[in-house]
């Protein structure tokens, strides 16, 4: 089967519960069923994040594998980097179900899942057991529910995964565990880093992945924090508490966080504060709503070195990777740049 087959079939499995159906396409990239992309990515698309040539910057966000149970199969669909997670230190179920909702009407999704997931110890076994190749692996990292000591539980995780990964990712932007945005506050963000700095000797690449509702106080501190502790970059952003006016479905009102194209000038604009502030001392990652080539490109002229989607995946199937890549290749020509490194920030 080809990435444009398997997005043929994706409205069938509209007719299933979202968390279903999101499970059973975990299990058809297990056995292949998704096909691969075969294509050459142009030139123009390659970019050299953290040290590695990726063939291009389009990625996979977090939550789609949360037990990196299926990276491989993402890795051959042509995206230039994929981040599995967020993983905690021990298993959690999360919250009760229903805890996801498809708002086809908006192209947006609503969940809160609660980070569930099987723990730190099977997730290393996975990354370890992974072949290291042209594609960057994430690891994107946060703490139970219950019982969790941040300034203890991220230095571990970030140390578990740092020899297995090519990029971390502390995830403290989660709408869905209680208390968890309070540690972007820079004090407690500060402590955080600081303990992993000391912890892991070796210093791993790493983000932070924020909220777009943080105001402009608020980033500023977690970009100066960021900074100070030698975090590589930012991750803009995680889904938002918020709910934009016109959203039309039925599951509006829902509680959790929500993604997809209502979040795209949200964390577009953050995304454009963000670079002003770090000053080019942080590399920025642009996550939220982008469906095609044009939302990628802004993304990038907005001030991401790396553009990361899960929503319109999640609809459209593997067949939107090679498309977007192609209409990101052709408006990055259109426009006059020579690479992708020439467009960030040039509308920031």
């Amino acid at each position: 089967m080809t990435p444009e087959i398997a997005s043929a079939l994706m409205p069938l499995t509209r007719l299933l519960d979202p968390e279903r159906a999101h499970n059973m396409a975990l299990i058809a990239l297990r056995l292949g069923l998704a096909g691969r992309d075969r294509g050459v990515d142009d030139p123009i698309l390659q970019v050299n994040p953290f040290g590695r040539v990726l063939a291009n910057p389009i990625g996979l966000a977090a939550g789609f594998d949360k037990n990196a149970v299926a990276v491989a199969a993402l890795s051959r669909l042509g995206f230039g980097l994929v981040e599995c997670g967020t993983v905690t230190p021990r298993p959690q179920d999360g919250n009760p179900k229903p805890r996801m909702f498809r708002l086809v009407e908006d192209q947006a999704v609503i969940n809160r899942m609660g980070m569930n997931n099987r723990g730190l110890h099977a997730y290393v076994e996975r990354l370890a057991a992974l072949p290291r190749g042209g594609v960057a692996i994430g690891a994107n990292v946060g703490i139970n529910k219950e019982g969790a000591d941040p300034e203890r539980d991220y230095p571990a995780l970030v140390a578990a995964v740092a020899p297995h990964a090519d990029y971390i990712v502390i995830n403290v932007s989660s709408p869905n565990t209680p208390g968890l945005r309070d540690l972007q506050g820079e004090r407690r963000l500060s402590a955080i880093l600081a303990a992993v700095r000391e912890a892991v000797p070796v210093r791993p690449t790493l983000f932070v992945k924020l909220a777009p509702d943080l105001n402009e106080a608020g980033l500023e501190a977690v970009v100066e924090a960021a900074v100070t502790h030698g975090v590589d970059g930012l991750i803009i952003s995680n889904t938002t508490i918020s709910r934009p006016d016109g959203l039309r479905s039925i599951h509006r009102g829902e509680e959790g966080g929500l993604s997809g194209k209502p979040l795209f000038e949200l964390s577009t604009a953050m995304l454009r504060r963000a670079y002003r502030l770090s000053q080019g001392r942080l590399s920025l990652i642009g996550c939220g709503g982008v469906a095609d080539g044009a939302g990628a490109l802004a993304k990038i002229e907005a001030g991401a070195s790396l553009v990361q989607l899960y929503a319109a995946f999640a609809y459209a199937g593997p067949g939107l990777i090679p498309r977007i890549k192609r209409e990101l290749a052709a408006l990055l020509r259109q426009r006059g740049y020579g690479s992708v490194h020439d467009a960030v920030g040039t509308a920031a």
